[in-house]
């Protein structure tokens, strides 16, 4: 079977399964919302298995993926909103539009890219340079869009010294904080936390990923080297055992 005949079997198993007869129970009873947390959750295991460098299981994650768009195009054609054609059309021709030196007589620029982004954002309707920055990114990387869309409107520091006086600022704000005002302060320290990163040129999303695998894994060391009794240990004995999974890192 060739990718158009494999795509078809994928739509036509999914419509089987959201038959209100003969489909599956648990199928039938999804909506957008029930499975958006599913489809969110299979985008950071694609993320996932590329991190881990492991091909056989990134092909299987995409397919889950692939699924979830099928699950969400056949809901809509259920509800005579839209089918997977009309999904498949629409990045299709999103893409052309955005590639005018590939797919037109444009001259090659890849700066226009964001300029392209911006005018379809207006023609969605979009009054502010904030529309379009979905609520449901993770935080960090939701924060991180906020700032370098505001930074496109000129509204940044120029360098790190102002980001790292921020950073500062929050911090004092935040041990001075009470009870009613500490996660908003707490909020406040992260957001001026991520501008300080970005100032450097560090991708916060990923920094931060990068340290609770570091974490993890230095943790999961320090239960080993104390045999199952880490949790036994008073703090000067844990910050032992910390000390020599680090000394063992650098002198690998």
């Amino acid at each position: 079977m060739d990718q158009a005949d494999q795509l078809q079997r994928l739509l036509a198993i999914m419509a089987r399964l959201r038959d209100p007869v003969t489909g599956c129970e648990w199928d039938r009873a999804q909506s957008f919302g029930t499975i958006a947390p599913y489809t969110i959750e299979e985008a950071y295991e694609v993320a996932d298995a590329i991190e881990r460098g492991d091909h056989d299981d990134l092909r299987g994650e995409l397919g889950d993926l692939l699924l979830q768009v099928v699950f969400h195009a056949r809901i809509a054609e259920e509800a005579g909103l839209f089918d997977f054609t009309a999904v498949a059309r629409a990045i299709s021709d999103k893409m052309e539009a955005r590639h005018p030196h590939i797919f037109g007589d444009a001259a090659t620029d890849h700066t226009a890219w964001e300029v392209l982004k911006a005018a379809e954002r207006r023609q969605a309707g979009a009054t502010s340079t904030m529309d379009g920055v979905a609520r449901a990114l993770p935080a960090l990387l939701r924060a991180d869009k906020l700032q370098r869309r505001a930074a496109r409107d000129g509204f940044d520091w120029p360098d790190t010294a102002g980001p790292r006086a921020k950073v500062v600022e929050e911090m004092q704000e935040l041990a001075e904080a009470g009870p009613a005002s500490m996660e908003e302060e707490a909020g406040d320290l992260l957001f001026a936390a991520v501008n300080l990163v970005r100032a450097y040129g560090v991708d916060a999303e990923q920094a931060l990923r990068r340290a609770n695998d570091k974490f993890e894994r230095r943790y999961r060391a320090m239960e080993t080297m104390a045999a199952g009794g880490f949790a036994d240990l008073d703090l000067e004995g844990q910050e032992a055992l910390w000390q020599a999974v680090k000394a063992g890192e650098r002198a690998t």
